[in-house]
Order: C-alpha cells, then sequence, then structure tokens
C-alpha cells in the first residue's frame, strides 16, 4: 500500500495526521459524529506527502485534500459532490495588449469561465465558485473579456495603454484577492431599488480576503459575508465580500460582523480602497450607497441571486446585449452552445503574437493625499 521505503511506524503516523487533519474541517457546534472524507484519499495524500519528500520537495498537503464539512449551523460549509477542477492555457505575449488567459476543464474542454462554471459549488448553494481575476498586491488590471468569444481573461486597456492600478497610500494594488461570480450579470436596464442606480454590464465583483494569495485564473469556493454598494461613474458595481472554505479561519467567518473580528480595519480600508483608487487618474472620489456601510451576508447571497437570473436571461436570449460573448460549451438548452471542436478552434486561432510591454511606472509609485487614514495618528 505505501511505498516500500516508507517505514511502518512512518506511515501510520502521517495517516493518523491525515485523519486529524479531516477532523478539524468540521464544524466546532457540538458535531458527535465527524463524517469523515473517504480512507482512500488520506491514503492519496500520504502517497502524495510520500512522493514529494522522496524527490526533495515540499508537498502542499492542501492540493489533495477535499472539503466535505457537514451543515449544521451558519458557521458550517456543505461541500456535497466532487469540486470541478480547471486550467488555464496562456496566448499571446505576457503584458501585451495580445495575451489572453483561456479556460479549460480537467478533461480540456475549452469553456467560458463566465458561462461555463457553475455559480454553486455545493448542493445547498452555500459554497460559490470565484474566478481570481487579480492576484491580491497586483496592479494590473486584468478582467475578464465579455467581447472576446469564450471570455478570457484579459488586462483591461485605457487610450491604447495597458491599465494598472495605482498605489495609494498606504495600499499596495489590489489588498485583495480580485475577481467574478461566474454566471452572473449586472443588468444595465435594471434600476437597483437599493441604489437608484442600473447595473454596470459585468459579472458581479467578488473580493476574497483570506490569508493566502491566489493565481490568476484560479477557481476558489467561497462563502460570502457581505456587500458593499459601489457607484461607479452612476452605475451599480457591487462589491461581494467573501473568504476561501478553506482559508484557516473560514470557520470564524459567517457574515459581515465577524470580518471586524477576525480582520480588524479591513472594512475600512476596502472602503477607502474604492473611494480613493481613481483620484491618480485624474477622477473623483468614488460614491457609495449606505454611505459605504457594508451590508450583511443574507443581503449579498439575494444580490448575487439576483443577478444570477440576470445571467439566465442573457444566455438563454432573453434579452439581447450587444458587446457581450455568451458563446459556451456548457450551458444545456441555450441558443449559443457550441461543440467542444468549434470552441477548441477559437482559442487555437486566438493571437499567439503580440510584444511585452515594459512594466509600468505606476506599479512602483506611491500616491499621498493630504488627508488619510494615517495622516492624523
Amino acid at each position: 500500500m505505501f511505498p516500500s521505503w516508507v517505514g511502518r511506524r512512518t506511515a501510520v503516523h502521517l495517516l493518523t495526521r491525515c485523519f486529524q487533519q479531516q477532523q478539524q474541517l468540521q464544524c466546532q457546534l457540538g458535531v458527535v459524529a465527524a463524517r469523515f472524507i473517504r480512507t482512500e484519499t488520506c491514503i492519496a495524500g500520504l502517497h502524495s506527502v510520500a512522493e514529494g519528500s522522496r524527490i526533495g520537495g515540499r508537498s502542499d498537503w492542501s492540493s489533495s485534500r477535499s472539503f466535505t464539512s457537514e451543515a449544521t449551523g451558519s458557521s458550517c460549509i456543505k461541500m456535497t459532490g466532487t469540486v470541478k477542477k480547471y486550467h488555464t492555457v496562456e496566448r499571446g505575449a505576457p503584458n501585451s495588449t495580445d495575451y489572453r488567459m483561456f479556460f479549460k476543464t480537467e478533461d480540456a474542454q475549452s469553456i467560458s469561465p463566465m458561462h461555463d462554471i457553475p455559480l454553486y459549488a455545493n448542493d445547498a448553494k452555500t459554497v460559490f465558485n470565484m474566478v481570481v481575476e487579480v492576484p491580491r498586491w497586483t496592479n494590473a488590471k486584468m478582467e475578464i473579456s465579455l467581447a472576446d468569444p469564450l471570455n478570457p481573461i484579459k488586462q483591461d486597456v485605457k487610450k491604447g495603454k495597458l491599465r494598472f492600478v495605482a498605489n495609494c497610500f498606504p495600499h499596495h494594488g489590489y489588498i485583495w484577492n480580485y475577481g467574478a461570480l461566474p454566471q452572473t450579470w449586472e443588468n444595465p436596464d435594471h434600476l437597483d431599488p437599493n441604489t437608484g442606480c442600473k447595473g454596470d454590464n459585468d459579472p458581479i465583483d467578488v473580493l476574497e480576503i483570506g490569508s493566502r494569495v491566489a493565481k490568476r485564473g484560479e477557481v476558489v469556493q467561497v462563502k460570502i459575508l457581505g456587500t458593499v454598494a459601489l457607484i461607479d461613474e452612476g452605475e451599480t458595481d457591487w462589491k461581494i465580500i467573501s473568504i476561501d472554505v478553506n482559508d484557516p479561519v473560514a470557520d470564524q467567518l459567517n457574515d459581515i460582523n465577524d470580518v471586524d473580528k477576525v480582520f480588524p480595519g479591513l472594512l475600512k480600508a476596502t472602503v477607502e480602497w474604492f473611494k480613493i483608487y481613481k483620484i491618480p487618474d485624474g477622477k473623483p472620489e468614488n460614491q457609495f450607497a449606505f454611505n459605504g456601510e457594508a451590508k450583511d451576508a443574507a443581503f449579498a447571497t439575494k444580490v448575487v441571486e439576483e443577478t444570477h437570473k440576470f445571467w439566465e436571461t442573457l444566455i438563454n436570449k432573453t434579452v439581447e446585449v450587444s458587446g457581450i460573448s455568451c458563446l459556451n460549451t456548457m450551458v444545456e438548452g441555450s441558443p449559443y452552445l457550441v461543440a467542444a471542436d468549434a470552441a477548441e478552434e477559437l482559442l487555437t486561432k486566438s493571437s499567439n503574437e503580440g510584444k511585452s510591454e515594459p512594466h509600468s511606472d505606476v506599479i512602483y509609485k506611491w500616491h499621498f493625499r493630504e488627508e488619510n487614514s494615517y495622516s492624523k495618528l
């Protein structure tokens, strides 16, 4: 069962450790009997640990684990079934206007990250898939391209130049893992009664506040904690606050009030970041609905559900919107559904050229305001 070089005592120790880690995934709500991940999963993890040690590398235990805690209350998340895995294919030179990041399933089928990745990651619809566009601490404004077939991630362009967000003291780049919830759409024809503004015509944005710096194109399973309502140039631009369900402190964060307890100051910093990040571009401060107050998880979840329904009208052609490619390979019944080989041909024919531009000076500069969070200390 175990590699020949692994001693019996070592094997028992590692297997015991595996089961202990599964126990830690159980919510601390008086669950008497924990449901463990199948023994085969633990043994597979043990083989992974053993192989990593044999080649002198560091094995990442979390990469082989599954998240299957039982739902027994608000702090528990139930993951049923197998979480789908995706990988990315990069086309075009990095740091160029030709750069694109396409998505594929585990069995190499080309997909759209906006349309083909499910919004919900578990049967109870309490865990959501997040497509990471911008890893924490980076400046390049990467986003799912609405216009391109298969909706790859690309860098936003302004006046022919790649766009980067400025470092507004005391912040450096994006201060969370930033991305979008798939299968959502903020309808530009819908007047939101909460904000008095119409939608911004994009998938809904999501901020992941956990400790790990994610990778661009990663699909992360998150739970929703709350939301803030940015009013961006007269449009409603919801920012959903979330945390990776596998984060070490995820069980301590179940609603918006928990954020300040675990990450004191982060909500205030988040509102400040969105308020000032366009000032270096010569634009005024952004405004917020609710005076910048973050709304709770229940409110945020309803907003997400509403944008999911708007997406359904889009993908089923109940409404037609120019400038958005709805081409997909997995949404049954959609008039935009195409065969896998046709999607693969689109990927293959996409540009693989371009010239990498020098890194923008923006990412090395700091912008100060006379009055900021620290100016009066």
